[in-house]
């Protein structure tokens, strides 16, 4: 038997405030010190879960530290200029020489850099991205040089290309980070 939707509505407030109501009542069979006795308990197991992460978040916050300083150490060592030639001919193919760009290749050298950036992101170490990014900021650099000759849809097109290389980028930075401070298995430490 299917009970009508007015019922239901008027029961359903009723069904959830069964449980309280039998709390309130067993309070009621409770003398004032078993009841001091459980919120001494209650306020011990929420003393302890403070403290449990509290110690949780100074850990995460040691490890994100370490992270940051590596990641400060290694973004202060100069990039290999031989590797970084190289690293730009493997992303940028015919326009690695980005001094010479023009209007008219500007935007395909963008595509570029992110079709190669889509395609070996997952196997880049955060040094390689170093590099890439390195030549991202140099093609940013002649983008800035070519810009008041670009055409409007050139430029919206190579903005769009800028802002999805620097979410990969922060993808990958939060993923490292992520790692960084991510507990590991008892097995894995």
């Amino acid at each position: 038997m299917k009970l009508p939707a007015a019922f239901r509505r008027r029961l359903a407030p009723l069904l959830l405030a069964a449980p309280a109501l039998a709390l309130l009542l067993t309070a009621c069979d409770s003398t004032p010190r078993e009841r001091q006795d459980a919120v001494k308990n209650s306020a011990r197991e929420i003393d302890t879960l403070a403290d449990k992460a509290g110690n949780a978040i100074e850990r995460i916050g040691h490890r994100a530290a370490r992270w940051d300083s590596a990641s400060r150490v290694r973004n202060g060592q100069a990039l290999d200029t031989v590797a970084s030639a190289a690293f730009a001919q493997e992303l940028l193919g015919p326009y690695a020489r980005v001094s010479t760009l023009t209007v008219t290749n500007l935007d395909p050298a963008y595509t570029q850099l992110l079709r190669q950036t889509r395609a070996k992101r997952r196997e880049w170490t955060q040094r390689d991205w170093d590099y890439a990014t390195a030549i991202f900021d140099r093609l940013n650099a002649r983008y800035r040089a070519l810009r008041l000759d670009l055409p409007a849809r050139q430029e919206i097109h190579i903005k769009a290309l800028q802002a999805e290389f620097e979410t990969l980028e922060t993808t990958r930075d939060l993923k490292d980070l992520g790692d960084a401070v991510r507990d590991k298995p008892a097995t894995a430490r």
